[in-house]
């Protein structure tokens, strides 16, 4: 991999990684459209770290005060009905369902996973729920002639079956082309949550999954010395800078604006890979060699 196209990389993966239009797919879909070979599941996974790291920082307040209350109620037994006490324990449980299925499913998230028809096939199929659930957040928060705004829950509702679908729904991700923030996010809003809740669990409920596959990763990438260690680096250096930017960015977006724009954009995309593969223009597994 050269310099070039580790900064590239590097910069889809900042832009795209907290976007509800799937990183993974995006990093697959440059490299192909380029020419280049595959970056492959393992630099995804490491530079997923950078991006990962933008979000210690970005909530690191949220983040502090969780894993103080959450260590805490292991000792005090009053700190247990603690809403950030109970906030650590339901980023575990909802973590529980990627991370079965992240080993469960690995030589698939490796190989057959990245054919580019099922890319687009989850990009439009994704980003048509995630148009049906923004919809319906919409209407609650509007009302109307005949309806009245319907209150939304917020992360104080959440409990342990909400933290599993949310956990499950992340778990689609390891998908190329689902997005786990798109997942976790149409998911919440199908329950009922507000966009701005939904998204704040979706981020934090990434840490410990994104962590866990990218340490993961990187020894299985020391210990086979497959990954040109210097791009890769620079990637996810990168990928970070961009990363909190985005964070950022999107998460004032979501207080007043629709996912709409996503939508569309994840269903043209989709059309648009479907055509050049179903033409020939591009091949189903363009740069899969690199792996």
């Amino acid at each position: 991999m050269s310099w070039f196209e580790s900064f590239i990389l590097g910069l889809v993966q900042g832009l795209t990684e907290f976007l509800p239009i799937s990183s993974s797919a995006h990093l697959r879909l440059t490299a192909a459209f380029a020419g280049w070979e595959d970056p492959g599941a393992a630099f995804t996974a490491i530079t997923q770290i950078g991006t990962e790291a933008a979000v210690l920082i970005y909530f690191r307040k949220d983040i502090a005060r969780i894993v103080s209350a959450w260590f805490r109620s292991l000792r005090d037994k009053s700190m247990r009905s603690d809403h950030d006490a109970q906030m650590g324990w339901l980023v575990i449980v909802g973590s529980i369902p990627i991370g079965v299925l992240g080993v469960t499913l690995k030589d698939h998230i490796e190989g057959p996973f990245r054919d580019l028809r099922l890319i687009a096939t989850t990009l439009i199929v994704m980003g048509i729920v995630l148009g049906i659930a923004d919809r319906l957040a919409a209407r609650d928060e509007a009302g109307g002639r005949h309806r009245v705004v319907r209150e939304r829950k917020t992360l104080k509702d959440l409990g342990v079956k909400d933290g599993l679908i949310f956990g499950f729904c992340q778990a689609m991700a390891l998908i190329p082309g689902v997005s786990r923030s798109g997942a976790t996010i149409s998911g919440g809003l199908l329950m009922g949550y507000t966009r701005e809740a939904a998204a704040r669990y979706s981020f934090l409920l990434a840490i410990p999954a994104v962590l866990a596959s990218g340490l993961f990763e990187l020894k299985d990438a020391t210990e086979g010395g497959h990954v040109s260690w210097g791009p890769t680096v620079f990637a996810t250096i990168i990928a970070f800078g961009v990363g909190y930017a985005v964070i950022a960015w999107f998460m004032k977006f979501i207080t007043t604006k629709s996912f709409m724009p996503f939508v569309i954009y994840r269903i043209l995309l989709g059309i648009l890979l479907f055509i050049l593969v179903g033409t020939d223009t591009l091949s189903p597994h363009a740069g899969e060699s690199g792996g």
